[in-house]
C-alpha cells in the first residue's frame, strides 16, 4: 500500500545537550514513526497516517560511544580515566565501532522515514557524506571518501596522510533512520587519542580549525551543512 509522501522535515538545533538525553529523545521520535508505519499497514489509502521527519543538530559534552559492531578494547580509558577526562561512555544501537563526541563538533541526527524520499541506505549514507564534502569545499578543503570506509576523509585519493574529519554511524528499521554524523569543526582531537577511532588504528583524525589554522564560525558551518542536506534530499525544512 502506497503511503502519503511527506518531504517536510522539522529542523531542531538543540544547542549543547547531554548525550543520553538526546539519545532518549531520538528513540522517542524513532519509535513514534515506526509505530505509525506499523499502523498504516492496517489502514486504507484514505486513512493513512503521515509520518514526520526530523533533522536534529546538537553539540555534546565529552562522550565516547560504542556501536553494535565495535570492540570494547577500542576504548583506551578505564572508569578513572574517563572521570579524569570529564567524559562519559555508552554502548549504543547504531552501526559502526567507537567514536568521540564533544565541544566544537557538529553532530547531526536525521530521523527520517526514507519512504518519503528513497529506500536505499547506501544512497542515504553517501548523501550525508556529500553534504559534508560540499560544505568543506566552500572553505577550500578538498574532501572525499575512501573505499570500504564510511565518513568523510581528507587526502582520500593519494592517502599519504588520510585523516577523518566526519564520522558516521546510523540505525534504521522499517526505513526509519536515527543516529547520524559527527563533523569536527573546532574539536579537540586529543580526545581521539583515547580510542581507536571507528576501529581503524592506522588513520588519523582532524578538524576544520586545524586544517585552516584558525577558529571556525560554527554557526556559519551549521547553516551550510543544513542547506546542503536539504538540497541533496530535496527536503523542505520547517
Amino acid at each position: 500500500m502506497n503511503q502519503v509522501i511527506n518531504k517536510k522535515v522539522k529542523f531542531l538545533d538543540l544547542g549543547t545537550k547531554d548525550y543520553k538525553e538526546t539519545w532518549d529523545f531520538q528513540e522517542e521520535i524513532f519509535a513514534q514513526t515506526v509505530n505509525k508505519k506499523i499502523q498504516n499497514r492496517k489502514l486504507s489509502a484514505e486513512e493513512q497516517i503521515v509520518t514526520e521527519n526530523y533533522l536534529l543538530f546538537v553539540e555534546h559534552p565529552h562522550v565516547y560511544t560504542l556501536g553494535k559492531s565495535g570492540e570494547l578494547s577500542h576504548l583506551l580509558l578505564d572508569e578513572e580515566g574517563l572521570a579524569d577526562k570529564q567524559a562519559t561512555f555508552y554502548k549504543i544501537n547504531r552501526g559502526g565501532d567507537i567514536t568521540y563526541h564533544g565541544p566544537g563538533q557538529l553532530v547531526g541526527y536525521p530521523i527520517l522515514d526514507l519512504e518519503n524520499f528513497f529506500t536505499d541506505i547506501h544512497k542515504y549514507l553517501r548523501l550525508l557524506e556529500e553534504a559534508i564534502i560540499l560544505t568543506l569545499a566552500e572553505y577550500g578543503i578538498e574532501a572525499g571518501r575512501i573505499d570500504g570506509l564510511t565518513g568523510v576523509w581528507l587526502d582520500s585519493k593519494e592517502q599519504k596522510n588520510p585523516r577523518k574529519i566526519c564520522a558516521m554511524g546510523v540505525k534504521s528499521s522499517r526505513w526509519v533512520t536515527m543516529h547520524g554524523f559527527a563533523f569536527n569543526i573546532n574539536a579537540n582531537i586529543d580526545y581521539f587519542n583515547n580510542i581507536v577511532p571507528c576501529g581503524i588504528p592506522d588513520k588519523a583524525v582532524t578538524s576544520m580549525h586545524l586544517e585552516l589554522g584558525r577558529p571556525i564560525d560554527e554557526r556559519e558551518v551549521k547553516e551550510k551543512v543544513k542547506k546542503h542536506v536539504a538540497d541533496l534530499f530535496e527536503m523542505e525544512l520547517i
